[in-house]
Order: structure tokens, then C-alpha cells, then sequence
């Protein structure tokens, strides 16, 4: 039996494999549907400069673009920022892009703000950001060739050129923040929102 204990099925408005990841890992039924946004447009419509508000701007705007297609369900919309001071980072369009994200962040601290929302019914009921501080060491130009040469492709499909939980590890020398957050959903409010609801059976 599963813990979900909600009358309509829980939605993730995601197909990151991450989220879906931490979401199954947790006991949790759910259905993953794709939020139909302009990420970019909304953010730069939004006027937004602050890397924790435009996190939290695009997850309510997700979970709500999937909730008004499913009524009576609750959908969690997520997304997250990497901001090293106030200069936001987007993923890197290749290998050369990548070098330069990983010149500019080695060495230094930057912070992952990583936004959860839930929408019912086009309205959102629950919201919250967490925050990782993750410290990069420095590296010569050789070590960030093999890493780049090693991880391949992946490097583009992630901010910063990295995925913690692969070959990013290497990059690091001190990670603050629990890794829910640095994976992309800040799993423990959630499930404490879902708790309160009564929507979970543990």
C-alpha cells in the first residue's frame, strides 16, 4: 500500500529525473506532467532579480500551469537557481560555455535556491525555498579538462556544469545545505505541508 492518502492523485509538474527520484525514494504515487511555461519570458517579464524569488516565482508558476488542467489535485511545481552573489547561472549551451561557468565558480562559494510550490485548483496552498551554499576548489586548467572530458554531454543539462550525486563531486570542497535542496526539491517542508494535510500516511 501506498503512502499517499490524497482522493486525486499527487502530480509533479516536472520530468526531471531527480525530482521524480527523490519523490519515488519517498513512498510517494505519483504522476509527472510537464509545466507548459516560458521560463525565460516569465522571469524576465517578472522584473525579478533576487536569485530566491525568481526560484520561487517559476515553481509556483509551474505547479499552477498543470493545476488548472487537473482539478481536485495537488501539484507540486519546483525549480531552483544557482547564483554566485546576485549573477545567475544558466545551463551551459556546451563544452566551451561549460569551461567558463566552472573557471568562473572555482574557488569561489555560490548558493543553489531550490523552490517548491503546490497548486490546487490553479491556486497555490504551500510554498517555501532552502538554500545550499556549495564551495568549489580551485582547479588548474588540466583537472577541469579531464573533468569536462569525463563527464561528457552531462555537463550541459545541468547549472553550473555539474551533477553532485556524478562526477560533479569532484569539483567540491565543502557542501552546506542537505541534499534535497542541492538535488532540486526541498523535500522535508514538503512533506511536512503534505503531513499537515493530511495527505500522507506517515
Amino acid at each position: 500500500m501506498g503512502l499517499w492518502l490524497g482522493k486525486s492523485p499527487l502530480i509533479l509538474a516536472s520530468q526531471s529525473g531527480a525530482r521524480k527520484m527523490l519523490l519515488s525514494n519517498a513512498g510517494l504515487a505519483f504522476e509527472a506532467i510537464t509545466a507548459d511555461i516560458d521560463e525565460r519570458s516569465i522571469q524576465a517579464a517578472s522584473g525579478l532579480s533576487s536569485p530566491r524569488e525568481i526560484a520561487l516565482l517559476l515553481a509556483r508558476e509551474k505547479a499552477k500551469a498543470v493545476s488548472v488542467h487537473r482539478p481536485g489535485s495537488h501539484v507540486i511545481g519546483a525549480d531552483q537557481t544557482l547564483a554566485l552573489g546576485m549573477r545567475l547561472f544558466n545551463k551551459p549551451a556546451g563544452r566551451q560555455q561549460a569551461l567558463a561557468q566552472l573557471r568562473d565558480l572555482a574557488g569561489k562559494s555560490h548558493e543553489l535556491n531550490s523552490a517548491v510550490a503546490v497548486a490546487r485548483d490553479g491556486k497555490i496552498v504551500f510554498e517555501d525555498v532552502t538554500v545550499a551554499r556549495m564551495t568549489m576548489r580551485q582547479m588548474s586548467e588540466d583537472e577541469l579538462s579531464a573533468y569536462l572530458d569525463a563527464a561528457g554531454d552531462a555537463v550541459t543539462t545541468s547549472v553550473g556544469a555539474y551533477q553532485l550525486e556524478g562526477l560533479g563531486i569532484h569539483l567540491f570542497e565543502r557542501i552546506e545545505g542537505d541534499h534535497f535542496t542541492i538535488l532540486g526539491l526541498p523535500l522535508l517542508p514538503l512533506l511536512a505541508f503534505l503531513r499537515s494535510e493530511r495527505l500522507v500516511a506517515v
